[in-house]
């Protein structure tokens, strides 16, 4: 039996769900005037997240500074992120494309894959179920949608990638000739800026250029295993599956965008720690430790850097996860303005056993995971919001919001 696969898309999401909160409030909808999501409405700094389409005739882009956006266009509305907003009405989203489908896999905050395959006799008409469903968001949730229908992942979410908004797309396989294969080669999913640029190098400007190569040609420029996958997908092909469940957790991260340049490091640290709580606090609810802790950030030119270390004992407990990410940060940074940093932690494992250390403070290593867990089961029973640490009640990072939010998600998902 030939699959079926919706991928569905929410159309400038951050945007779309503030607007039509304000639309329920009276008023003025942000998708019908030159709006963005980022920044600060009253000191105008910061990054744009998310516009809408009359700020795109603008010029103005996604992740641009706002004081160049402003520059563009005078007038522009600003909006701040509002992250609790974003979890509420990605879950009802999610829950009208669930109720369609067998099987449905998450794919970020704002698109999911429907596997439809089997489904025939209850929907007779793919194209026609697809509408239905974009209606429906559209009349009781306030938002539109694009849909990409076709026989597998990496073909439906290219479609529903083609004219927005409010859309409805194929991909099929027939079709890959007419639409896919004369698009630029930046457009294939999965395909960075550098692979872009040693493509139209070697003369590769469409995707169809590269599935008419040999696919020795793409893995002498991109690598074998990348150069393999990528020839694939010019090819139209993809046989992995929509999954229900998420896999296990490889590590836990989080990472912050600032509205406004960071430039010092008592500003970095408090929201380093509060990033550690984060993060130790989730992977602790998941019965696990982790030997890798890594920083990551970004300055002014959108370049990230990583710094990675490696534990000597499995941990769990904040202050440690801390101590390792504020040394990793303070050694690699060089004192540029910031625009975004992040902690993770890997290298996962459920193993208890620690090798004791002599010249450790093994007993205040133990306040530690004491304080921690005191503080998990008071977040766990009154909520994320309800304790903090001293040290970052005065932070500004908005991170708080944005972490408890997620926890909260996270609570609510069954296990």
């Amino acid at each position: 039996m030939e699959r079926l696969i919706f991928h569905i898309d929410v159309n400038s999401a951050f945007l779309s769900w503030e607007s039509a909160r304000r639309v329920k409030q009276g008023l003025q909808d942000l998708r019908d005037i030159p709006a963005c999501i980022g920044g600060g409405p009253k000191k105008r700094t910061g990054i744009v997240v998310a516009k809408s389409i009359p700020a795109k005739k603008y010029g103005i882009q996604t992740g641009e500074p706002m004081a160049m956006a402003i520059r563009k266009c005078p007038e522009l509305v600003i909006v701040k992120s509002d992250f609790e907003l974003y979890i509420k009405c990605s879950r009802a989203f999610k829950e009208i494309c669930a109720s369609y489908a067998p099987v449905m896999e998450s794919f970020s905050i704002d698109e999911v894959f429907l596997d439809m395959t089997g489904t025939s006799l209850i929907y007779p008409d793919p194209i026609q179920t697809a509408h239905e469903i974009k209606d429906k968001i559209k009349n009781e949730l306030g938002f539109t949608v694009n849909v990409g229908i076709s026989t597998n992942k990496l073909l439906a979410k290219m479609a529903s990638d083609f004219e927005k908004p409010d859309k409805v797309h194929t991909l099929f396989p027939n079709e890959i000739p007419v639409k896919m294969w004369p698009l630029p080669v930046r457009d294939l999913l999965f395909l960075g800026k550098a692979s872009e640029k040693k493509l139209t190098e070697a003369g590769m400007y469409t995707i169809g250029d590269m599935a008419h190569a040999r696919e020795t040609e793409i893995q002498v420029l991109l690598g074998k295993k990348a150069g393999h996958q990528l020839y694939r997908y010019a090819c139209g092909i993809d046989d992995s599956p929509v999954k229900a469940q998420p896999e296990e957790a490889k590590g836990f991260s989080v990472e912050t965008t600032f509205n406004d340049d960071i430039v010092s490091v008592d500003q970095v640290l408090p929201i380093l720690l509060e990033q550690c709580d984060v993060v130790a606090t989730r992977m602790r609810r998941k019965g696990k430790k982790c030997i890798s802790v890594s920083v990551t950030f970004r300055t002014l030119d959108f370049k990230n850097k990583s710094h990675q270390t490696t534990l000597p004992n499995a941990t769990d407990t904040t202050d440690e996860i801390y101590k390792k990410a504020k040394k990793l940060f303070t050694e690699s940074w060089k004192g540029e303005p910031l625009r975004l940093i992040g902690v993770a932690l890997t290298n996962l494992t459920d193993e208890s056993f620690e090798q004791l250390s002599l010249f450790e403070d093994n007993e205040k290593k133990e306040r530690n995971r004491k304080l921690d867990a005191t503080m998990d089961a008071i977040r766990q029973k009154f909520g994320n919001d309800k304790i903090t640490r001293a040290s970052i009640m005065n932070s500004n990072s908005g991170i708080a919001r944005k972490a408890r939010a997620q926890m909260k998600n996270e609570d609510e998902k069954p296990e």
